[in-house]
């Protein structure tokens, strides 16, 4: 109880604190192929070396060459790290820092997925002071006086929104997961280039949709004063979702369609930044971490029930919501076209085949989610705060399923 209402008293601190916050307002390149630009960038920028970051699986599959191509074709010089894998530690990102300084490099260049992005954060802030310990950015709230090295970042999957957050999670020395705010991340470019989703496996395409749709519907559902801007912005992400991962459910290939989530996700990443998630997520993180489930397949089991819970809080929400995205007419009553929405959210999880109820989930741990999610929880500013029986209530629909 003494939980519950101190987490109720402070339930809008972090939707303040992040208004605060100075966020990346990065210049979007969007298109297929598009990677080839970025020589093109680095010599309008004036960039006179540069740390391209990668992971182990892009470099195998030679994703890569076409930045570095580019760069070469612009006479730009060049070091390249992949050693990212997607439990990025402590160690690997100052060997990152290290490759950084070494070259002299005044740019890094970020390919991949949520590691690269979050790895590439800590590097360019490390490589920016390197006589500071790389330790110094795992703190909660990390400072990068003077900012960090600019960053050129290209998401290789459309889920996280990575390339702009503010957020990165690596592992610490002792193997646990450090999650800590870069203030003064530089990103003047993010280019969107769907060439790299062609062939991901369907898993990967309509779960990481997922994780993007729930960032924008928790921004449109949290607590935080939100601008017209980031408002539109978010529900532009849920809709890109609802109209596009049936397309690609159906038609793999459709660059249409790719490029679409991957404007999505960068929406999604945006309403990280400026209304942060909720509920959803600190649910998800709590279960996944526990079963080892991945997070955008977590997500979509907890989405409807934790939905639900707030929808009579948030019903002039999720109405504006279902009739941006075409779900309901103006004229409806809220409660009702609120209903629409929640409808259409089902009917996708369905179309992506998700198994009805997450029979991982076991009663004998339900004490020790309840720990996980309260802590989590701290984090958002979501539209109420559940009581600990609340969420045992929860657990027990996410288990028996929507």
């Amino acid at each position: 109880m003494a939980f519950y209402l101190g987490r109720k008293a402070i339930r809008k601190v972090p939707g303040k604190v992040i208004k605060a916050a100075p966020l990346p307002e990065p210049e979007l390149i969007e298109g297929f192929g598009k990677r080839d630009q970025v020589g093109a960038l680095c010599e309008k920028a004036g960039y006179k070396s540069v740390l391209l970051v990668t992971d182990q699986t892009l470099f195998g599959l030679g994703l890569h060459e076409k930045i570095t191509a580019s760069l070469d074709a612009h006479h730009i010089p060049y070091t390249l790290f992949h050693e990212i894998d997607s439990e990025p530690t402590v160690r690997i990102v100052d060997a990152g820092r290290k490759a950084a300084t070494e070259c002299g490099a005044d740019c890094i260049v970020a390919l991949g997925g949520g590691s690269v992005m979050d790895s590439s954060k800590i590097i360019a802030a490390g490589a920016k002071h390197p006589n500071a310990p790389i330790t110094h950015y795992l703190h909660k709230f990390a400072f990068a006086n003077h900012g960090t090295l600019p960053m050129i970042n290209i998401p290789s999957t459309a889920g996280t929104g990575a390339e702009c957050t503010v957020g990165a999670v690596v592992k610490n020395k002792r193997g646990t997961k450090s999650s800590t705010v870069i203030i003064g991340m530089e990103v003047p470019y993010v280019i969107l280039d769907s060439e790299l989703l062609i062939g991901a496996p369907e898993s990967v395409t309509k779960w990481c949709a997922i994780d993007a749709l729930s960032h924008g519907l928790e921004g449109l559902l949290a607590d935080v004063e939100s601008s017209e801007e980031d408002v539109e912005k978010s529900r532009a992400c849920v809709k890109l979702v609802l109209e596009n991962l049936p397309t690609l459910l159906a038609d793999p290939g459709s660059i249409d369609a790719r490029q679409a989530t991957l404007l999505a996700a960068h929406y999604g990443g945006n309403a990280i930044n400026t209304q942060l998630a909720g509920y959803v997520h600190a649910f998800a993180h709590s279960i996944g971490a526990l079963y080892h489930i991945p997070h955008g397949k977590a997500i979509a089991w907890c989405l409807i029930p934790i939905v639900e819970a707030q929808e009579n809080i948030r019903y002039d929400a999720l109405k504006s919501l279902a009739v941006y995205c075409g779900i309901a007419h103006e004229a409806e009553e809220k409660e009702a076209a609120a209903d629409r929405m929640i409808l259409a959210l089902r009917r996708l999880l369905v179309q992506c085949g998700l198994e009805n109820g997450c029979h991982l989930l076991k009663e004998d741990d339900y004490d020790k989610l309840i720990g996980m999610i309260d802590a989590d929880s701290i984090n958002y500013s979501p539209s109420r705060v559940f009581s600990d029986s609340e969420i045992r209530m929860l657990l027990d629909q996410i288990r028996r399923g929507y």
